[in-house]
């Protein structure tokens, strides 16, 4: 015998049917959350019923929203024929607080990530996934999510949760920086004489760059700048002692962090001095577009016959790795201390070529030599 459930759930059922099935490209009328609810819920209920638990639902905030249809109905009553206007409640749905496009977004924004354990990624896409309704899940079957690892570091939001509160409370923190070996494990950072260095460290702000997620510090044995990588930290603790201004650093040029200029800045996250630097690029849209892209809008770009000449302030080490990633299309102008170390590279570059073609070159000559 079916058992037939209490009406005090309808309004209940009728919430989660519109959570599952429904957006602002797909609807329900009220007919159809009748069949729904017999069908699936094994609950009998009108029309009418429907409809008042729609209007008490919409007005607790749930987000629901519907169209409103006007209707003339033409009756007949003591012989007399009657028009009665009525207003129809249909196309009922919810409001997302996120569309499947942002959703999609947020879940691809997962999976490139580098810094978010792949066990972690599944149970965070399913929660996304929560978010909307079967529509949306049928969209992103396609989606492959990483096999369940076991090596990653778990401590991770662990470690961003601690990291939050030491910023906000402009407190210390201690923590393990680890490095991989030859085993691809990672393992805790020793100093020259094999012991295991502690890190004590004044956060001032996490920032992601280039799909890892970073800590912008001072390692309190030094007054400048660190970054540090949030997945390489272990074991991370609040201390006592609050946190060197970030405008006594060197590098800050005394004044309090900006994220968006620092993170322009250093468009690699190396710590080492910014300077400012002038280098040159074919005259190209697509040279250019590179150019905003890692250095942003903020750089003076003039023309000059063939090429374009840019002025920016930027990290030097980062610069550096820059300009040998796109060699030969970007010659450093100035400064001449980092115009001469890019020569020395492409001298050291040549010279290690020349050895190599020379050895391959004694190597087939000798074999040649012993054939005959």
């Amino acid at each position: 015998m079916e058992t037939i459930q209490p009406k005090k759930m309808l309004i209940l059922y009728i919430l989660d049917i519109l959570q599952r099935y429904t957006d602002a490209e797909h609807t329900l009328t009220q007919n159809e959350i009748v069949e729904i609810l017999a069908k699936e819920y094994n609950m009998k209920a009108d029309r009418k019923s429907v409809k008042r638990n729609l209007m008490n639902l919409a007005e607790m905030d749930f987000n629901i929203q519907y169209d409103e249809i006007e209707r003339t109905n033409t009756t007949v009553k003591d012989g007399k024929k009657i028009t009665v206007e009525e207003t129809i409640c249909t196309d009922w749905y919810i409001e997302r607080d996120f569309s499947d496009s942002e959703l999609r977004l947020l879940i691809d924004g997962l999976l490139f990530s580098h810094h978010i354990s792949n066990s972690q990624c599944r149970e965070l896409i399913g929660k996304l996934e929560g978010l909307s309704n079967k529509y949306f899940k049928s969209k992103v079957k396609h989606v492959a999510i990483p096999p369940v690892d076991k090596t990653d570091n778990r401590q991770l939001f662990y470690t961003v949760d601690i990291l939050d509160e030491a910023i906000t409370k402009g407190k210390k923190v201690s923590f393990y920086y680890c490095e991989y070996g030859i085993d691809k494990k990672l393992h805790r950072r020793k100093r020259a004489d094999g012991t295991v260095r502690e890190y004590i460290c004044s956060p001032y702000q996490m920032a992601v760059n280039d799909g890892k997620y970073f800590l912008i510090c001072n390692y309190d044995k030094y007054s400048d700048i660190a970054n540090y990588r949030l997945d390489r930290i272990k074991d991370i603790k609040i201390l006592e002692e609050d946190i060197k201004p970030f405008e006594v650093l060197v590098g800050s040029d005394g004044q309090k962090l900006d994220l968006k200029k620092y993170m322009s800045e250093h468009i690699y996250m190396f710590s080492s001095e910014n300077i400012n630097v002038r280098f040159s690029i074919p005259k190209t849209n697509y040279f250019l577009t590179d150019i905003i892209d890692k250095f942003g809008t903020g750089v003076k770009i003039t023309e000059k016959e063939n090429k374009y000449v840019i002025d920016t302030k930027v990290n030097k080490a980062a610069m550096h790795q820059f300009a040998k990633a796109y060699v030969p299309f970007v010659t450093i102008l100035s400064p001449q201390s980092l115009v001469d170390e890019m020569k020395n590279d492409n001298q050291k570059k040549i010279m290690d070529n020349k050895d190599a073609i020379n050895k391959f070159i004694k190597f087939y000559s000798f074999k040649i030599i012993f054939i005959h």
